[in-house]
């Protein structure tokens, strides 16, 4: 009887042993194919190949049509290339709001749409925060997309599209008429056109945001940074 139980014993040690290497591995396997520095890539699930060559001047040049928060004259702009649905996306808005809050106007902060294609969400949000746009101007563009930010879980279908329209009036939107808009589509193309022009600069996750300083010497802020990290880069564009 003894003999049987020390067998038991043994085979619950090696049963034991392979159960948590198999756990560590796993762990270990998830880690390396997350996300890399706080950016949602492109592609969650990424063949082995070269990253696309980054060209930021080749990123379309900042123009009206552009939404626009603090001084579109200043010196150093940050073009934010972003997705509703990412999840580190969503950790950055609030350090891109301390910005504009301790810069004021001495910085510009382009908004541009990035949505990625496994988000399922992430398009119409966009397209939602354009007729935000045309029905309330730049104001109602930005307080739409400070709402999702705050309100959304994330990573896909953090926040119902079917809520988009009544969130559109709680900002004081008609929403009949945001509806219309919403279903008519109208604004998947310039949507699309962001993301192509982010594309073309090499922007390959999000958030993917562009400093512009005062030299013209543009560089990439890489992911979710926190302000901490994020400052002293700024405060060396105004150099």
């Amino acid at each position: 009887m003894t003999k049987n139980n020390n067998l038991l014993i043994v085979l619950l040690i090696v049963v034991s042993f392979f159960a948590g290497y198999m756990f560590f591995k796993v762990q270990s396997l998830e880690k390396k194919g997350g996300n890399v520095a706080g950016v949602q890539q492109t592609n969650p699930n990424p063949a082995p190949q070269q990253a696309p060559p980054q060209n930021l001047d080749a990123a379309p040049p900042v123009t009206d049509k552009d939404h626009i928060r603090g001084n579109k004259n200043t010196q150093v702009v940050l073009v934010e290339y972003s997705d509703f649905e990412c999840p580190f996306c969503k950790r950055f808005h609030p350090t891109m709001q301390q910005v504009i809050k301790d810069y004021g106007d001495k910085v510009a902060w382009v908004y541009r749409h990035f949505p990625l294609s496994f988000h399922q969400n992430a398009q119409k949000e966009a397209e939602a925060t354009e007729c935000a746009n045309e029905l309330g101007g730049n104001d109602a563009f930005w307080n739409y997309v400070d709402k999702i930010f705050e309100r959304t879980t994330s990573n896909g279908t953090g926040f119902a599209l079917d809520q988009l329209s009544p969130l559109a009036a709680e900002i004081g939107l008609n929403q009949s008429a945001f509806q219309q808009c919403l279903d008519s589509g109208k604004y998947a193309k310039y949507v699309q056109n962001d993301e192509a022009g982010g594309v073309k600069a090499g922007i390959n996750g999000t958030p993917g945001t562009i400093i512009i300083p005062k030299n013209g010497k543009k560089q990439l802020i890489p992911g979710a940074l926190p302000y901490e990290q994020v400052k002293p880069i700024i405060d060396s564009a105004f150099k």
